[in-house]
């Protein structure tokens, strides 16, 4: 176990949305939600070292959904 967010060794897919948002906040701090579109959202997803699934799956709704689960995770109710 490497510490932060548990293992990091776990194998991440797209409908893995809260661990994927949960990786992306880890790897990508300063990145400004109000600013950060989809298309930042897939490219860094699939840069990921432990993202194992095909990239051409993705689509808006996968893609909106990392956002929305990354976004309630820095802005609780």
């Amino acid at each position: 176990m490497s510490g932060e967010l548990g293992s990091m060794s776990d194998d991440l897919t797209w409908d893995a949305s809260f661990a994927l948002a949960r990786r992306l906040r880890a790897v990508h701090p300063e990145a400004d939600l109000d600013c950060v579109t989809l298309n930042m959202i897939y490219n860094w997803v699939v840069a990921l070292p432990e993202f194992k699934d095909d990239p051409q799956l993705a689509n808006d709704e996968l893609l909106q959904a990392i956002y929305q689960e990354w976004y309630e995770e820095i802005n609780p109710l």
